[in-house]
């Protein structure tokens, strides 16, 4: 059985619900409170076993590749200043994980992205994990799939329940459940009407994948020039199980608006030096 070691990370968006916040800076560089998006995840990752993080980026993406390199002339500064926990924390970030980066030339779909990693992925499973969704758990999400990975060696994707008149903005499963939190899909269908939908369960951005997806995902022809992963993982499911697995964890859809909103507060609650302050200035607000 091989571990689960690697992670591409799914940045290459433009971002334009976020604009014009997202014109000269990726939208996963975001930050909440103090963090950027993107750090949340990594972070997530490393903390369940991932050595090298893949990142699949586009044109203007440049700002992701800066903050987890050495910052030299910054650090001199700190040091300089003598802020020490400062120089500490700007340090551990570039020692995270093994980086690496490939881009995505054109806006070609997201199983085109997961297929710019693959000569890196060195035929093992891997991890695919959108830059949109941050889950906010006691134990990392991915940490708790990758368990569930370990068990039954076939794909793991993440999934949620929520309000059935909400599923038309997500992709939907029609799914088994066969332990707690554990279910066998049988179907994927994307952006369902509430009518159509098999069910009130979404896929989040968290996958495990097994090296055969990627052979899946090679034979998709693009559909209005996007070659998607849903479409990938419909056809897997003829020959394979897939298994969702309802995470336990606070998920944050960072990619809107309020999602990123809620995040901020959710964090800011949370963080040391803004929690009792934010609690005080909530209760004021009417």
């Amino acid at each position: 059985m091989k571990r689960v070691k690697k992670a591409i990370f799914l940045v290459a968006g433009m971002g334009t619900r976020f604009l014009p916040a997202t014109k000269a800076q990726p939208k996963e560089m975001l930050p909440i409170v103090d963090k950027p998006v993107v750090q949340f995840l990594v972070e997530e990752a490393v903390d369940s076993g991932i050595e090298e993080i893949i990142f699949v980026t586009g044109r203007g993406k440049r700002a992701i590749e800066d903050h987890f390199d050495y910052a030299i002339e910054l650090e001199q500064s700190l040091k300089k200043s003598g802020k020490k926990e400062l120089l500490k924390v700007i340090r551990e970030i570039s020692s995270l994980a093994k980086f690496s980066y490939v881009r995505q030339k054109e806006p070609k779909g997201t199983g085109d992205a997961v297929l710019c990693a693959s000569h890196l992925v060195n035929n093992e499973p891997v991890a695919v994990i959108f830059g949109d969704d941050l889950i906010f758990s006691k134990t990392p999400c991915l940490k708790q799939m990758i368990k569930i990975f370990e068990k039954y060696q076939d794909p793991v994707i993440a999934v949620e329940a929520i309000p059935k008149k909400e599923v038309f903005k997500y992709g939907v499963v029609e799914a088994l459940q066969i332990e707690e939190r554990i279910f066998e899909i049988k179907s994927i269908v994307e952006k369902p009407s509430v009518e159509k939908a098999p069910s009130n369960l979404i896929i989040v951005g968290r996958h495990i994948f097994t090296p055969e997806v990627f052979e899946e995902i090679k034979k998709i022809k693009p559909s209005k020039g996007e070659i998607m992963l849903t479409d990938a993982l419909k056809n897997f499911l003829k020959r394979r199980p897939i298994y969702g697995y309802q995470f336990m964890g606070d998920h944050y859809d960072c990619g809107t608006k309020i999602g990123f909103l809620k995040a901020n507060i959710a964090y800011g609650l949370s963080h040391k030096e803004t929690k009792n302050e934010l609690k005080k200035y909530l209760k004021t607000i009417k």
